[in-house]
């Protein structure tokens, strides 16, 4: 026996139903929404945060065009001699992928700030011709945010292009923590990974595959 107050217990068939009604109104709404959404443009996109994983969402978006067939352009501008497994793997892809390695590590590496901001300045230099070349869909600007942070470059000027040079039809990705806020107003999509657990914080040092 079931108290008065006690839900009948439904039948698979019953909760079946139940359950393909309410699909069925949700993809009804999500198909409204869809229909308002029409316009196609080159987006302003920025991985920032403390969490792991900006670089590697923005290479799996370069993969993702690369599957459509689109050009891509790499500019790396810390990871410097480095050799990373994203790297190798787009090789594989050299009619399609043009990646610059620019950078010459972090800069607790280099220790040499005139050294970092010229790198830093090669490495925009590049970016830019590759953002306006007409070649590239999209052009990933791998730790970015990086230099940024250290003023190695002008935000300003960065800012500038992007808001003003950029053409409409090519998507930018900007990686790297601490992204700037006047480069946060100005994007399209903002995504902050937070950072839960880390390896690294228990002894785990960086290992190929996961970190590079």
């Amino acid at each position: 026996m079931t108290a008065d107050n006690d839900k009948p217990e439904l039948s698979d068939e019953e909760l079946n139903a139940r359950h393909a009604e309410k699909m069925r109104k949700k993809k009804a709404a999500r198909d409204k929404i869809m229909a308002t959404k029409t316009i196609e443009k080159g987006l302003l996109i920025v991985h920032t945060g403390k969490g792991k994983g900006k670089s590697t969402a923005g290479f799996g978006m370069v993969f993702r065009s690369l599957g459509h067939g689109h050009k891509v352009g790499v500019v790396q501008f810390v990871k410097g001699r480095i050799e990373t497994g994203e790297r190798m793997a787009l090789e594989r892809f050299s009619d399609l992928v043009t990646v610059k390695r620019m950078g010459e590590g972090f800069t607790w590496e280099t220790q040499d700030r005139q050294r970092d901001i010229d790198a830093a300045r090669q490495a925009w230099d590049a970016a830019k011709e590759m953002i306006t070349s007409g070649d590239y869909r999209l052009v990933l600007c791998d730790e970015l945010n990086i230099v940024l942070r250290y003023d190695y470059l002008d935000i300003a000027e960065v800012v500038e292009f992007l808001e003003n040079e950029k053409p409409e039809d090519v998507h930018v990705v900007i990686t790297g923590r601490n992204a700037k806020d006047e480069l946060i107003e100005i994007a399209d999509l903002v995504t902050d990974m937070t950072q839960i657990k880390h390896p690294f914080r228990s002894g785990v040092k960086p290992q190929e595959g996961i970190e590079f």
